[in-house]
């Protein structure tokens, strides 16, 4: 997709995410959005555009790390339930339960009583949280073997991107047919009409963020709500207060004018 083209939409999108935030805010909703795919597919940048004008307040980003020993013995939904939002809230999860489908059994992670378990309650947990009112949207980013393997390669002499690498991301690249099947039967068990899974491909990048957050605002029934206007009032006459001598404060050094 071409820069300037991708631009001016994701731009466009990105106004009417804040228009959806404040419906969301206004009316109470409760959003839930599930970020799930391979390794390298785009999540976390598309993540990243859907929050950039959004009020961090309202419009949540949650990404746990794992489970601690005590959160280990917990019902395994427990900790995601604690994430869920309240009314006139937005959480966007930077992968979710869905991780003991994944990564947790294709790495052995998990026993396979606890993955059978997980593929039985995982539809029945989801249909409590759309029963009770809350918005579920699920997107899978898909991206060909080809294009992961390339954006793993470009993050290994990337300084910046280097820590978006881990040693079980570098794994997965042997393990592409195993990720495979066991995404083919997460989706015969939790592709659900009450909440379907939603393939985002994503090889292009931009391509895929514009669908993605396009889809999403489509899929609402938002409307444009109304704020108060807001003025601002006259700034009152001085009363004689001074300023702190700068001489008594320490100052940050003036970087900037070492570049000009």
């Amino acid at each position: 997709m071409k820069k300037k083209v991708y631009e001016k939409e994701l731009l466009r999108l990105q106004a009417e995410l804040v228009v959806l935030l404040e419906w969301v805010r206004t009316e109470g909703k409760r959003v839930v959005v599930v970020f799930e795919g391979r390794d390298a597919a785009g999540k976390g940048s598309t993540i990243k555009r859907v929050t950039q004008y959004l009020n961090p307040r309202v419009a949540r980003i949650a990404a746990l790390p794992r489970p601690t020993d005590r959160e280990r013995t917990q019902w395994y939904f427990q900790r995601y339930i604690e994430q869920l939002p309240a009314a006139g809230e937005i959480v966007l999860f930077d992968r979710s339960w869905y991780n003991r489908a994944g990564v947790e059994w294709v790495m052995d992670l998990c026993t396979a009583e606890e993955y059978r378990r997980f593929l039985h309650q995982c539809p029945l947990f989801e249909r409590l949280l759309v029963e009770d009112g809350i918005i579920l949207r699920k997107y899978w980013f898909s991206v060909s073997d080809g294009e992961q393997e390339s954006r793993f390669r470009s993050r290994v002499t990337d300084p910046m991107r280097q820590w978006k690498l881990s040693p079980m991301d570098v794994e997965s690249l042997t393990r592409w047919e195993d990720y495979s099947r066991a995404k083919d039967e997460m989706f015969v068990h939790t592709d659900i009409p009450e909440s379907p899974w939603l393939v985002v491909e994503s090889d292009d990048k931009r391509r895929a963020r514009i669908n993605m957050i396009a889809h999403l605002l489509q899929s609402i029934p938002y409307e444009p709500v109304a704020r108060p206007p807001l003025e601002l009032p006259q700034r009152p006459a001085p009363t004689g207060y001074r300023r702190t001598p700068r001489s008594l404060q320490t100052e940050v050094p003036d970087h900037a004018a070492s570049l000009e």
